[in-house]
């Protein structure tokens, strides 16, 4: 990454380098939604209670409404719209869960939980409740009992690890008879 120069800003942004220029007190929710256009990254509470600002700083999940551009500068930041599937899938495989566990209702919390449940799962591939319920604890839901939500996590981590098993058995399979991907 190229090095600043002045009041830019330069951060990896869902896999892509970002150059702005910003004051350094700029929030990096800000930043996201007014100049990149990121807008599944929501505001609400904005002092860090609630995680709808949730996104991941070099993997860690963070509330973009407390971080200011000088504390983010040069670090590789994914939000809601860097999850993605597979060629084959729309959806990442965490949202997906969210949509058949009803793991919503109006949707604004959705993001932050699901960059949550990202965090949560690259730690703790298949959680615990308690586990789950810790790495959730930032968000806040306003509409749902949070059964939907749970349940979402838990079949998420199942997901993954399903898909993880394919693919390590494929990559076997494919070394077993000397076949090898290009």
């Amino acid at each position: 990454m190229s090095k600043p120069l002045g009041n830019y800003w330069t951060a990896v942004v869902n896999g892509e380098e970002q150059q702005l220029q910003v004051t350094p007190t700029t929030r990096l929710v800000d930043i996201l939604r007014t100049h990149l256009n990121l807008t599944g990254t929501k505001v609400s509470c904005e002092v860090g209670r609630c995680g709808a600002c949730m996104v991941l700083m070099d993997g860690n999940p963070v509330n973009s409404c407390l971080l200011m551009a000088y504390q983010c500068q040069g670090r590789e930041i994914t939000t809601i719209e860097g999850l993605s599937g597979d060629q084959e899938r729309n959806l990442h495989p965490i949202q997906q869960a969210f949509v058949e566990e009803g793991g919503f209702q109006c949707g604004y919390c959705t993001p932050g939980m699901v960059i949550s449940t990202k965090a949560l799962l690259d730690q703790h591939p298949q959680p615990t409740q308690e586990q789950i319920e810790i790495g959730l604890c930032g968000n806040l839901c306003r509409c749902t009992g949070y059964g939907g939500i749970l349940r979402a996590v838990k079949r998420a981590g199942e997901s993954l690890c399903s898909l993880d098993t394919l693919t390590k058995n494929k990559g076997k399979e494919q070394m077993d008879y000397g076949v090898m991907d290009s």
